[in-house]
């Protein structure tokens, strides 16, 4: 006689397990500049969304901190941790909130391809 999967014993709680295993594995893995590669002249023509609060000079300013010249991978991260709500400042997980993986990418490609520029003295 014949077996079939529905008659192992604990197929269905086995196969149940490793979908979830799945799912997890696949909704938890990190958005990186790898995954979408940055447009910089799209993220030029978007850092206007960007530029109303933080100054492309790279001051600081009333508590905005800078966000040129950073890597590619930390601002992708950085924006993430505000969109998915993991850092807490209402104004930015809303402007987050509305990006697509592609135009962040495009956004750290621009902003991390600015020059740190000194503090003038």
């Amino acid at each position: 006689m014949e077996t079939t999967a529905g008659q192992v014993p604990g197929y269905r709680t086995k196969f149940r397990l490793a979908l979830a295993v799945a799912a997890v594995a696949l909704l938890s893995a990190p958005l990186s500049a790898e995954v979408v590669k940055g447009d910089r002249d799209f993220g030029e023509y978007l850092s206007s969304l960007c530029v109303t609060c933080h100054q492309l000079s790279g001051k600081a300013t009333g508590g905005i901190p800078p966000i040129i010249a950073w890597p590619e991978d930390q601002f992708i991260a950085v924006i993430n941790s505000y969109r998915w709500k993991d850092r807490d400042n209402e104004v930015m997980q809303t402007v987050t909130a509305q990006l697509t993986d592609e135009e962040i990418a495009a956004l750290a490609a621009y902003f991390g391809a600015l020059p740190n520029q000194p503090e003038a003295k």
